[in-house]
């Protein structure tokens, strides 16, 4: 009996031990590598004020913006997996230091197939607005609406809730856009076109992003 106390002390701490790196990743809101890389880009090569910024999870990031938009200043800061309160978190690395006259947000898959409620994509998504025009009053920020996709379609339900209250929050105030891709990413049956995917059903295929270039021009220009 007198040996057990100290083996359970040793147990608690490697316990613990295990744990900082998840505590640590929570208090700084994540994505330690991906915000340095950012970090070093800005510094070699920067962005000049008043450009457009695209930002959000995998479906900025893997967009070939400058292939999509020739001739515009677009700088791209999508990184993959991350969630609305991703970018409320490193809103100042990502956004603000940037000075856009407009940015382009995709996000709230992520969020939606984590088990986020519609309401909390919303409050999030109005939380990363306010940020942004209490630092940049006059910056437009234009909402690509959350995606169907043949891998989380049975979220559907959740997607459109949360969008439908995005749209009405962004009808509110001039200085934001809801860009709606769900119908346009629908095929005869009413369910997403696979041609729009590549093999796993939720990121875009080149004919994908075709679609989304065609539906987001019209807020660049």
């Amino acid at each position: 009996m007198p040996q057990a106390r100290p083996l359970a002390w040793l147990l608690a701490i490697a316990l613990c031990a295990l744990c900082l790196p998840q505590a640590a990743r929570a208090q700084t809101g994540g994505w330690v590598e991906e915000m340095a890389a950012f970090s070093a880009e800005d510094q070699d090569r920067p962005f000049a004020e008043g450009g457009i910024l695209f930002v959000g999870s995998s479906s900025i990031r893997l967009w070939d913006l400058q292939r999509s938009f020739p001739g515009m200043a677009i700088l791209n800061r999508g990184f993959g997996g991350s969630q609305i309160s991703d970018s409320i978190a490193h809103v100042d690395r990502l956004i603000l230091r940037h000075h856009p006259r407009l940015v382009v947000f995709y996000a709230g898959d992520n969020d939606i197939a984590s088990g986020k409620a519609p309401t909390t994509v919303a409050a999030d998504f109005r939380t990363l607005v306010r940020r942004v025009h209490e630092a940049l009053p006059k910056a437009r920020i234009a909402f690509i609406g959350i995606k169907p996709s043949l891998q989380r379609w049975k979220l559907i339900e959740n997607v459109r809730a949360a969008n439908a209250q995005i749209r009405r929050f962004a009808e509110t105030d001039e200085r934001i856009a809801f860009i709606d891709v769900d119908g346009p990413m629908l095929g005869w049956n009413e369910r997403p076109r696979a041609d729009l995917f590549v093999e796993d059903g939720l990121h875009l295929s080149p004919k994908g992003y075709e679609l989304w270039t065609a539906l987001v021009r019209p807020f660049l220009e």
